[in-house]
């Protein structure tokens, strides 16, 4: 049995490698600041390298890894998504959304270059994933597998996923404040795209249905489980180690589990989903243990 220092070890190292991996990627794919115009170039540049752990990516990484599949095709797949995360981040931290200040500890895109080229490098990213997706000679599969992953991508993107989940958020003071409503924020909103991306590293990867359906549900209960911990860190975060004021949940009255149940209830369910996540890759061998090790370090992340 794995010793808890032993795992942390092992999840540092793994992390510290396939971010780097993701990174050298991320600097091939991305065009250069020296195009016209070069505000556009550097604010996407900005947003997409500035110190983020890279977490969407290493999920599909990893679920290849966890069917033996191999990482070259997955690379690319991989760095879309993230450039689909950065794109969210950018939207959400705009005035008419989250309205934050600072990212990562750094000022936010709207911040450095204004709103209206902070929503065009959002757009530019969203856009330029689905570009990266379609080049055949980055994304090496056949037909059949490149337009199944699309596919997964956009619907976890789109008004179903992602951008419906968003669209939740802001209306959620229209509605009832239940569990159910935010239980659907968090799948859409963060639930929809990491389970996007394991279920993508398994499709590129020929893993059978019943590994990929094991997959999403690992990645949907992963999603819920960032999300309360979010929600969490919100409220009783370190400010110095988020990189981002805390209390602005509070501030604005969004729904949250803190929120709605109280800290000690959101984080006995934040525990109830990654137990659930690990219980749905009890039929995966010693290859699935980066993504068992991910899930934990999502229950006990600090920032």
């Amino acid at each position: 049995m794995k010793t808890v220092i032993e795992d942390e070890l092992f999840l540092k190292a793994y992390l510290q490698d396939r971010q780097k991996i993701v990174e050298e990627a991320l600097e091939r794919y991305l065009p250069g600041e020296n195009k016209t115009p070069a505000d556009i170039y550097k604010a996407v540049r900005y947003s997409v390298f500035n110190g983020g752990k890279r977490i969407r990516p290493i999920l599909c990484l990893a679920a290849a890894d966890a069917v033996g599949g191999d990482l070259g095709p997955a690379i690319p797949v991989a760095c879309a998504l993230e450039l689909i995360h950065s794109y969210s981040l950018i939207h959400d931290d705009l005035p008419a959304m989250d309205n934050d200040d600072f990212r990562r500890g750094k000022p936010t895109c709207h911040k450095v270059f204004g709103e209206d080229i902070a929503i065009l490098a959002g757009d530019a990213l969203l856009t330029e994933a689905f570009v990266l997706l379609s080049r055949t000679e980055k994304v090496r599969l056949s037909a059949e597998k490149r337009i199944a992953v699309i596919q997964e991508i956009a619907q976890a993107a789109g008004i179903d996923g992602m951008v419906g989940g968003q669209a939740l958020d802001v209306l959620s003071e229209k509605f009832a404040s239940d569990e159910k409503i935010l239980r659907e924020i968090h799948r859409r909103k963060t639930g929809a795209l990491i389970a996007a991306a394991v279920r993508s590293g398994a499709i590129i990867s020929n893993a059978s249905k019943e590994k990929i359906n094991a997959l999403a549900e690992y990645g949907i209960n992963v999603g819920l489980a960032f999300q309360i911990a979010d929600d969490i860190l919100n409220v009783e975060g370190d400010r110095e180690l988020m990189g981002k004021e805390t209390g602005s949940d509070a501030a604005r009255g969004k729904l949250t589990y803190p929120s709605l149940m109280g800290l000690e209830k959101a984080k006995e369910k934040l525990a109830k989903y990654i137990d659930a996540a690990e219980v749905s890759l009890s039929d995966f061998d010693e290859r699935a243990r980066p993504l068992i090790s991910i899930a934990r370090y999502v229950m006990e992340r600090k920032s």
